[in-house]
């Protein structure tokens, strides 16, 4: 599709946004809302939206490396949101190349074509991992937590999503080509779940069907923080306000973890979704630390094998020594 015979479809003063990512479940939500506020939208993905194309909004498959194409997409455009990314779950994880040019080289483009087509505000989607990598965060804040060493990071996916969130922030007040500057804020969410969210919710259920929830690793009382995906949509609306003169630019060069506002265990916070598949975690049994402690004879073999792929953050048995509790489920 021609991005120049998108504009006559599009009502003369409205604002123009362009979404990377815009066919994923999280940009795709983010596109359907700013397309029923008004907004003028382009959803811009390698992959097809999950449903059809609202009004008031246009698709246009190409690839976030593809700098010819993301050029001719965003003219026009007021407003950025990136949110294309890769290598975060599955068999991408072992895509290194891939996750590196996606994540690292499609935010470099993203942030030239704004300086080139004037395009005066970008809003980035992060991620928490980039704080986040086994170390203990009680209360954090965005004062308080600086990013995880990016050589401590166990897979690529949060390395490279650290290095673009870094990116972003220290583009803010580049120059445009028209003589204004570039505003630009990081959001950085955990996992998200909601309606038809296909990634996170739909993998554990398949994981307790195949018995993989019938034990735990890791403190009992560690918490975690999810998004609902209307939460996040709200957010990202908010920060890109938030970059206009009308609100102060008070959001720009800055970052911020978004949440529901609430710390769950996520054994606990799954007990609902586990009960409906018919096991039973009431009568859960701790093995006693003095027998975890019989097992870190193969701790190092397990360092080294896990540090190979991306487990979830809140497992952290690379970080555990086998010397915190383990809990069994029984049915």
């Amino acid at each position: 599709l021609d991005p120049r015979a998108l504009w006559s479809n599009f009502q003369h003063g409205k604002e123009i946004v362009l979404l990377t990512g815009g066919g994923g479940y999280f940009g795709y939500s983010l596109g359907c809302a700013l397309a029923k506020s008004g907004a003028s939208v382009i959803l811009y993905d390698i992959q097809k939206p999950p449903s059809e194309v609202p009004n008031g909004a246009a698709f246009i498959q190409a690839d976030v490396r593809n700098y010819d194409a993301l050029f001719a997409a965003c003219e026009g455009a007021d407003c950025v949101f990136h949110i294309a990314s890769y290598g975060m779950s599955g068999l991408e994880q072992l895509q290194r190349k891939q996750i590196e040019s996606i994540n690292i080289g499609g935010t470099k483009f993203i942030i030239d074509v704004c300086k080139q087509r004037n395009i005066p505000r970008l809003v980035y989607t992060s991620t928490i991992n980039v704080v986040f990598g086994g170390n203990h965060i009680e209360e954090g804040d965005e004062e308080t937590v600086p990013y995880f060493p990016l050589e401590k990071h166990i897979d690529h996916y949060s390395k490279t999503k650290s290095i673009a969130d870094q990116m972003v922030l220290a583009a803010n007040a580049s120059l445009l080509s028209g003589g204004d500057k570039l505003r630009t804020c990081v959001l950085r969410p955990p996992g998200i779940y909601g309606p038809q969210e296909q990634r996170h919710l739909p993998r554990i259920a398949r994981n307790i069907e195949r018995g993989f929830f019938r034990f735990r690793f890791g403190e009992p009382t560690a918490q975690m923080n999810w998004v609902h995906v209307e939460n996040l949509v709200q957010a990202h609306i908010l920060a890109a306000e938030a970059l206009t003169s009308e609100k102060n630019y008070i959001a720009s060069g800055q970052a911020y973890y978004i949440n529901d506002g609430e710390n769950v265990n996520l054994f606990e916070w799954i007990t609902p979704l586990v009960c409906k598949i018919h096991m039973f975690i009431s009568n859960a049994t701790y093995l006693e630390k003095t027998v975890c402690s019989h097992l870190k004879i193969i701790n190092s073999i397990i360092h080294a094998q896990t540090r190979k792929l991306y487990l979830y953050n809140y497992l952290h048995i690379y970080n555990s020594n086998l010397g915190v509790h383990i809990e069994i489920f029984t049915c």
